[in-house]
């Protein structure tokens, strides 16, 4: 068995620097008592586990973040009300959003500000996604496939504005926008905001895939662009595994693939690829 790893495999830029946000306050803050987190700061609970054993709180309501006190808003964001609500009762808000996902906030906001309707391409529950249509002037689709996006029923007379959640695949959004674009009666502004980091490693996991004959993604099972990573590479024709660590991994059915390709999401620690890859460089010296 040959193992090939990719290189962009593991913590993408817009998640080191919200963990590395954590990390100072953790060192340097200490007038302010707990440290709360509204959400998970990444979507990875190994990483999550790490930070409450070092008495970090993980909150899910604005609610639960006691006046007074220091919350850290996570990579994905939070809507801008909340945001506004927690400053607004003195709780010291240490904003870790993703600057990926900020700079979308931005262009929406701002394409949006003349009446145009947010046309959203991601997922609707996802936390990234709810920070995101906050910043819509006024109203918003939210739609997770191009099958969707066919379905809606847009007005002529209206105009649009087309986004996209940074993590979503960058094929279907190609497909949506040349779809919008062939219908001539719409006037749709279109925002390129899937994230470039999103862009390769997706490209990266394309190549890896014609080159092995399974591939394995590490990630929590919480993180939207992991799974699309998966999705992606099954959708090239090549068998994918979604694995949270080297626990999971089917080492019997492994041992029958000569290649096996093995890339991570943009917020998986490295330690844990690099336990899987330890594994499977193992069955690797069994057959031997």
């Amino acid at each position: 068995m040959k193992v090939i790893r990719a290189q962009r495999a593991g913590l993408c830029m817009g998640v080191d620097l919200a963990l590395c946000k954590l990390n100072d306050l953790i060192e340097n803050t200490t007038e302010r008592g707990k440290i709360f987190i509204l959400g998970s700061i990444i979507h990875n609970p190994q990483v999550v586990r790490e930070y409450a054993e070092k008495g970090v709180v993980t909150v899910q309501s604005p609610e639960e973040v006691p006046t007074g006190s220091t919350v850290v808003i996570r990579a994905h964001g939070v809507a801008k009300e909340i945001q506004d609500e927690l400053s607004s009762r003195g709780v010291h808000v240490v904003d870790a959003t993703c600057p990926k996902v900020a700079a979308a906030c931005l262009l929406i906001e701002r394409h949006t500000a003349d009446g145009r309707t947010l046309l959203l391409y991601g997922e609707e529950a996802h936390p990234e996604v709810k920070c995101l249509l906050s910043y819509a002037a006024g109203e918003a689709m939210v739609f997770d496939s191009r099958a969707k996006c066919e379905e809606l029923t847009l007005d002529p007379d209206r105009k649009y504005c087309l986004a996209a959640q940074t993590t979503q695949d960058k094929d279907v959004f190609r497909a949506i926008i040349e779809g919008l674009q062939a219908r001539e009666e719409l006037d749709v502004t279109i925002l390129q905001t899937i994230c470039d980091a999103t862009k390769q490693r997706q490209e990266e996991a394309i190549r890896i895939a014609g080159d092995v004959d399974f591939v394995i993604v590490a990630g929590g099972y919480e993180s939207s662009n992991t799974r699309r990573l998966a999705q992606v590479v099954s959708a090239h024709g090549t068998k994918a595994l979604h694995v949270e660590t080297a626990d999971e991994l089917p080492l019997e059915e492994l041992k029958e693939y000569p290649v096996i390709g093995l890339t991570a999401g943009a917020s998986t620690p490295k330690e844990i690829v690099d336990e899987i890859q330890r594994v499977l460089v193992t069955l690797q010296e069994d057959e031997c």
